[in-house]
């Protein structure tokens, strides 16, 4: 593929390549699918600052709640006056309205080159030869209701990875309720770069009702994208939910290192 986007697609394609060539003798067929998988482990590795960052942002935000729906009430009639104080209020707790938006954003472009790849017959003139790949009964470059259709051997693998969506955005909404950040629920759409809509904002109605269904947007977007960018949603969602049960642990790790003091 040449123009814009030829050399990232260039570049997504000899990596995972790579990754197929090193998995090969160990997985043989489920080579290809795993390095689907590694090459998404290793974009969400190059943004785990970023994503620390907006996790530390979303906490911020669960905590100003309060102060936020206060501001809102106080300030209903002055709109001016409200976005000059949340703004004040944001700059003092070291934060923003849209924290969590940028790991969103930069993920964004690495889920486009990765679908464009997997319907790209050509790479740098030459065949792409990603496209040959299965996962199960499945093409990766297949789609859900392309091919076969759902009714077959190809739709029970994408009923399988919709289930496993279905699964990481269930725990994710679960461990956002626990949380008590219902802004926290908009970290499974990390996978999409969806822009999210945050609790702090004093969500309701509609609003409320779209930050609950967030979680579970990666099944709607696996249905019309490559097997291939659905394995990269449901990885990509995975590994979000790995980030916010560790990064929600440092603090408490933090706090039982001050208290048990230096070593020796």
């Amino acid at each position: 593929m040449s123009g814009f986007l030829g050399v990232p697609i260039d570049a997504a394609y000899h990596l995972v390549s790579l990754f197929d060539s090193f998995l090969t003798p160990l997985l043989g067929g489920l080579a290809a699918a795993a390095a689907i998988v590694g090459f998404t482990m290793a974009m969400r590795l190059l943004l785990l600052p970023l994503s620390y960052r907006a996790t530390r942002g979303m906490a911020a935000q669960a905590r100003m709640a309060t102060l936020v729906q206060g501001l809102r009430k106080r300030y209903a009639g002055q709109p001016d006056r409200l976005q000059r104080e949340l703004a004040a209020l944001y700059q003092t707790e070291g934060t923003s309205m849209f924290a969590g938006c940028l790991p969103l954003l930069v993920q964004w472009p690495a889920f486009s080159v990765l679908s464009l790849l997997f319907r790209s017959p050509q790479v740098g003139g030459a065949p792409n030869t990603l496209l040959t790949h299965h996962l199960f009964a499945a093409p990766l470059a297949g789609y859900w209701l392309g091919g076969a259709g759902p009714l077959s051997a190809q739709g029970a693998v994408f009923a399988g990875l919709f289930v496993l969506l279905a699964g990481i955005g269930w725990l994710s909404a679960r461990m956002a309720r626990r949380a008590g950040s219902p802004g926290a629920m908009t970290g499974t759409a990390t996978a999409t770069g969806t822009a999210a809509v945050t609790g702090t904002g004093g969500a309701s109605g509609t609003a409320a009702a779209l930050v609950r269904l967030l979680p579970f947007a990666t099944v709607a977007i696996a249905a019309f994208v490559p097997l291939a960018a659905g394995l990269y949603l449901a990885t990509s969602a995975a590994w979000t939910l790995a980030e916010r049960a560790v990064f929600g642990r440092l603090p408490a790790l933090r706090q039982a290192i001050d208290r048990r003091g230096p070593a020796g």
